[in-house]
């Protein structure tokens, strides 16, 4: 039986009894969605980015592989008013705090903020899609609100930390890292075009095979901003990833394409996987986690791999996978070329049953 591992988290002036939110996407547009995601173990609820207008998407819109989702949608396909009825819905039965995302212009901010204010604990407003100045646009949404305003950072925008930096001054809250990342392009090689995309052929691409770049980009705003409110987004689709992308600096997460690529029962997976996780890894809080501080310095051993007998299958991936042959192909059981080993770490990362030590963790 696990311990008590504490996963609140109290920020902004809520509580959330755990880290993981959705992230504004198709998977909380309109009303049989967010509640669906409201009865899950969810720390917290955000919707799909609202305007006045409901945007025309060209269809189809997404394809998932993988390690990647590609899309070329847009903000919500709901105008502002059916969004209004929706919220006084959810807000009704809500369990937990609800993110509220709006978009774009000063005008659309000046119509939607102070209709949609009644329902948001906080609002979350993208820079994807808008061109205008950082000031002006965060001290417009926060002369019309008083609850939080978060503002959400696309890896497109040219210096993160300037970015925060302006944002926080202007009068934001605190911030959300990050949007999807592109310009990118699916390609159809059998009828030799894009499968989807705008009228350019672009998609942005989000799903595991971005968390890396998340992770790192957060690390930094973390390690010039110590105290701002920071929601992660990007690559998240375990309990393992959250804690990591919390580790780096991260208040809350918040996950998409991870349930886009496995089901939304996957947000309900990464919860309740949270306290194992945390237990394997001796971490006894979130906000103990938070304040670790992700050290940069590499602490990979690099020391020859060592194999242990007991655990090893004999599936002979380490040999396949050796770039430099360190491994006879001919043996059953692996045991490596001192002379050719690059002590790359490689066939340990591998290791389907972790039965090499040594060159990335201590040998057992």
């Amino acid at each position: 039986m696990l311990k008590a591992y504490d996963t609140e988290v109290k920020i902004l002036g809520l509580t959330f009894e755990n880290p993981i939110l959705p992230a504004s996407g198709p998977i909380v547009e309109g009303l049989e969605n967010l509640l669906t995601l409201n009865a899950l173990p969810l720390g917290g609820l955000v919707t799909k980015t609202i305007s006045v207008k409901g945007a025309e998407v060209m269809k189809p819109c997404i394809v998932g592989t993988k390690n990647m989702v590609y899309n070329c949608e847009l903000w919500s396909e709901l105008d502002h008013e059916i969004w209004i009825d929706i919220l006084k819905q959810v807000v009704a039965v809500k369990q937990k705090p609800l993110g509220i995302s709006v978009g774009y212009t000063l005008a659309d901010f000046e119509t939607i903020v102070p209709k949609l204010n009644p329902y948001a604990d906080f609002f979350e407003v993208s820079t994807h899609y808008n061109k205008l100045k950082l000031v002006d646009l965060v001290k417009c949404i926060t002369s019309l609100t008083d609850k939080p305003v978060l503002m959400k950072t696309s890896p497109q925008s040219e210096g993160e930390l300037q970015f925060v930096e302006t944002v926080m001054s202007s009068g934001a809250s605190g911030i959300v890292a990050f949007n999807s990342f592109g310009p990118g392009v699916v390609v159809d090689l059998k009828k030799r075009s894009v499968l989807i995309g705008t009228s350019e052929g672009n998609t942005w691409v989000s799903g595991p095979a971005i968390k890396p770049f998340v992770l790192k980009r957060i690390a930094m705003i973390r390690e010039h901003f110590p105290e701002i409110p920071i929601i992660g987004c990007g690559g998240v689709d375990s309990a393992k990833d959250a804690l990591e992308m919390i580790l780096a600096g991260a208040d809350l997460v918040q996950m998409l394409s991870g349930a886009l690529l496995k089901g939304r029962q996957n947000y309900e997976v990464v919860v309740n996987g949270l306290k194992q996780v945390m237990a394997e890894n001796d971490i006894s809080s979130i906000e103990s986690l938070r304040k670790t501080g992700l050290g940069l310095v590499a602490s990979g051993v690099g020391g020859l791999p060592e194999i242990d007998e007991t655990l090893c299958i004999r599936c002979g991936i380490c040999a396949k996978v050796c770039p430099m042959m360190a491994y006879p192909q001919e043996k059953e059981l692996p045991s490596v070329n001192p002379s050719k080993c690059m002590r790359c770490g490689l066939c340990e990362s591998l290791c389907p049953k972790s039965a090499i030590s040594g060159v990335l963790s201590i040998a057992r």
